[in-house]
């Protein structure tokens, strides 16, 4: 099966090709004999019901300083392809917003990873709160007295703003501290969202689980250690990735979740799990497969076109 695939994502140039998931899923889709083309969200157009970008033919190699061999753009009507990856960065914002609106014109004939639809009901600290039983004790609100009545309850929590990623904007106020209202204050004057709240998980200091499912199924994780003296566990922010295996726990969350997101078309997630609870459940550009694939000895990045192949051979009747 050769397909056309086009990756949506952010300019390649500046990618890290030893930890970017685009880069490895892009190199694999080569290896299988897909041809690729390139485009950023804001080259998406929409005219008469018809969705088209500008692309550029794009070719990936594992050699630093010359990863992503880019021919000359194109206006390319989407419809004619036969796969799209969505794989540019949160945040999800109204700009990632209507870029699912536009893919939806031709999803699933054109086969959207993840399903667009999906994507958009589906933002990380959102889409958890339907598995309430598997979350820590959160609160999602703008009313400072439901947010004072939380803290009273749980003392140590995180505040951090709704549509946030990359853990940029993640507060850990420790009992006594005196600067929730001024950070609610500055929380205010940034955002329009709702912020949300969290009971303080100490279990987050022997790691934050990243745990990757394909098509509904657990397929790998990796720890990310927050270094010292912070409290959040990004890698971009100083977290150490480690080798993690997957405990009963884990693999009864991912039996929980899994269907779902299986049948809204989730064919790449990845979820944060800290201790025995979830977090989030990030369906967007979810990251960490060249890492889990170096401490296992693994190659997620096949069994998730493997997953794509499948779907596609099912829409199209092959």
């Amino acid at each position: 099966m050769s397909l056309t695939v086009a990756i949506q994502m952010d300019p390649v140039e500046s990618i890290d090709i030893d930890g970017d998931s685009s880069f490895v899923l892009g190199l694999e889709a080569q290896r299988r004999g897909h041809s690729l083309y390139h485009y950023q969200p804001q080259d998406l157009s929409l005219r008469d019901g018809k969705v088209s970008a500008r692309c550029r033919p794009l070719r990936f190699a594992r050699q630093h300083g010359a990863h992503a061999e880019l021919g000359a753009s194109e206006v390319i009507d989407l419809s004619k392809l036969d796969v799209i990856l969505m794989r540019q960065d949160p945040p999800f914002d109204m700009s990632y917003i209507t870029a699912t609106h536009l893919l939806e014109h031709i999803h699933p004939k054109t086969l959207v990873v993840n399903d667009p639809m999906e994507v958009r009901n589906a933002p990380e600290k959102l889409f958890v709160t339907h598995f309430p039983d598997l979350m820590p004790p959160t609160l999602i609100t703008c009313d400072r007295e439901e947010i004072t009545a939380f803290r009273d309850e749980f003392k140590d929590i995180i505040v951090k703003p709704l549509f946030g990623n990359g853990g940029v904007g993640v507060f850990h106020i420790k009992p006594g501290d005196e600067n929730l209202n001024s950070l609610l204050e500055i929380f205010t004057e940034l955002y329009r969202e709702p912020i949300i709240i969290q009971q303080y998980l100490p279990a987050v200091r022997e790691g934050d689980k990243r745990i990757i499912l394909i098509d509904g199924r657990p397929a790998g994780a990796l720890n990310r250690v927050p270094a010292e003296g912070e409290a959040r566990s990004n890698m971009h922010v100083g977290g150490r990735p480690d080798k993690s295996g997957l405990t009963p726990r884990d693999l009864e969350i991912c039996e929980a979740i899994g269907p779902t997101l299986k049948e809204k078309g989730m064919i790449f997630v990845g979820i944060d799990v800290i201790g025995d609870v979830m977090t989030e459940i990030n369906v967007t550009s979810p990251t960490g497969l060249q890492e889990i694939d170096r401490y296992d000895d693994v190659c997620l990045e096949a069994e998730i076109w493997d997953a794509i192949e499948q779907r596609y051979a099912e829409v199209h009747g092959k």
